[in-house]
């Protein structure tokens, strides 16, 4: 175990370190892994202890988990940052293990945070380690492991996915820091709903639910019995906005989202603006109003300016590796492209008919034409037989040719409307119908378009 893991620094450590938990019993949240009778808890509770991949948003509590584990367990603890840390700190780190394992017979524990950040080369040099059990690895990463982890590391691990912290935890949390000896430094009292905003405002965050609390605890001031109360103002000011501008969850938000979107769908850039920045202001996620602006960008403009939709994926993509405040620029660039940009809810119409009409209507066979003819066996069923390769044909179009089901030939479900690019898709749709209907090779003589 490592000697003053849970020491008293308070002074010196921020709340949040102070506060990590001691036990299973005390660890806040991801029940659904640690909760009574889960298997993750079972196999600490049992010594069997296996290399695993932690894998969830900032503040959920990995590194706090993979210290309990190593204190639970009586492994020593290890830690190392992708970020900073290379193949020579990892031979340092299995050279310290090797030296327990032979002179002490203690085991190790390996905490690597940002796993993900370590390319092909350094994550392999994991490998033999994990297999001969120099130590027990524990990676964390905020990003997808399937696709930032090499197969070979994955194949080694367990993968669990922390969630983020529901507000009831984030409050017992709170309230277990105003509590406990090592939590803040004098009697604080917090009053009544504001624990519950602290958990609001730090959305899932352990570590930012503590901060908030930490910070609000310096701002405190006397009540009525002179005792230090953190109220509404105290957080205020630690938030540095309003806690009433924005109410995640609640009705506030979903109005001043429905305004921005209606602001857009109304060609007003002044309103769109507005109601995002109000949004922004707030407290709201600017990855959450870049998500909004790129279903907006497929709902309300569509292929009337398809170039909307790459913007705002553009836009989406420069929040994420600016951050705030300067992602938010690209944001405003995008929210008020769309509002003046041309209008058409074709698709977003065309989309929910189809899947309308799947829902309720047979399941209908592929035209024979139009099935796949990989073996002997189903060409000699005619699959394939007279289709037409469009490229062979003039203008690269067969004219005449059907590619729906006989049964609903001549449907439609997409019409563009008479505004921005989706007015030569009109156009086009319009000769290619006028070519069908010409043709003396029409599939079903019979159909209308």
């Amino acid at each position: 175990m490592q000697e003053g893991l849970f020491a008293d620094k308070r002074g010196i450590e921020p709340l949040a370190a102070r506060m990590r938990p001691r036990s299973l019993g005390e660890y806040v949240g991801q029940a659904h892994l640690v909760g009574p009778g889960k298997p993750l808890r079972r196999a600490v509770e049992q010594g069997q202890l296996h290399s695993m991949i932690l894998w969830g948003p900032p503040g959920v509590g990995k590194t706090t988990f993979a210290r309990l584990l190593a204190n639970l367990s009586e492994l020593s603890f290890e830690t190392m940052s992708a970020v900073m840390s290379g193949v020579k700190d990892i031979r340092a780190i299995v050279d310290r293990a090797r030296l327990r394992q032979q002179g002490e017979g203690r085991e190790t524990l390996l905490f690597v945070d940002e796993v993900h950040r370590f390319n092909k080369s350094q994550q392999d040099a994991f490998l033999p380690h994990i297999e001969d059990g120099t130590f027990v690895f524990v990676g964390a990463t905020t990003e997808n492991p399937s696709f930032e982890l090499n197969s070979a590391l994955l194949s080694r691990t367990r993968v669990y996915v922390l969630k983020n912290l529901e507000e009831e935890d984030l409050v017992t949390l709170l309230q277990r820091a105003l509590e406990a000896p090592e939590g803040l430094d004098n009697s604080v009292r917090v009053e009544e709903d504001v624990l519950g905003m602290m958990a609001r405002a730090a959305g899932g965050d352990a570590r930012r639910a503590l901060n908030i609390l930490e910070v609000g605890a310096d701002l405190a001031e006397p009540d009525g019995d002179g005792v230090p109360c953190i109220g509404e103002r105290q957080l205020e000011l630690v938030l540095q906005t309003s806690l009433r501008r924005f109410d995640k969850g609640g009705d506030v938000f979903y109005d001043q989202i429905s305004a921005l979107h209606k602001s857009v769908r109304g060609s007003d850039p002044d309103g769109s603006l507005y109601w995002m920045c109000r949004m922004l202001d707030g407290g709201c996620d600017p990855l959450y109003v870049a998500r909004r602006l790129v279903r907006i960008a497929s709902e309300d403009i569509g292929n009337a300016d398809p170039r909307a939709l790459r913007l705002c994926l553009d836009a989406w993509e420069t929040q994420e590796r600016l951050g705030s405040p300067e992602g938010e620029l690209a944001l405003a660039q995008a929210v008020t492209y769309l509002a003046l940009a041309p209008k058409s809810n074709a698709v977003y119409k065309a989309y929910n008919a189809c899947v309308a009409s799947i829902r309720a209507e047979p399941d209908y066979e592929v035209p024979v034409h139009l099935r796949n003819a990989p073996t002997k066996l189903l060409k000699s069923l005619g699959h394939g037989d007279e289709y037409r390769y469009a490229h062979d044909e003039p203008d690269a179009f067969a004219a005449g040719e059907e590619y729906l089901p006989e049964a609903i030939r001549g449907r439609r479900y997409y019409e563009p409307v008479e505004r921005g690019l989706e007015i030569r898709l009109a156009e086009k749709r319009a000769r290619l119908d006028a070519l069908n209907q010409g043709s003396d090779r029409r599939r079903f003589p019979s159909g209308d378009r």
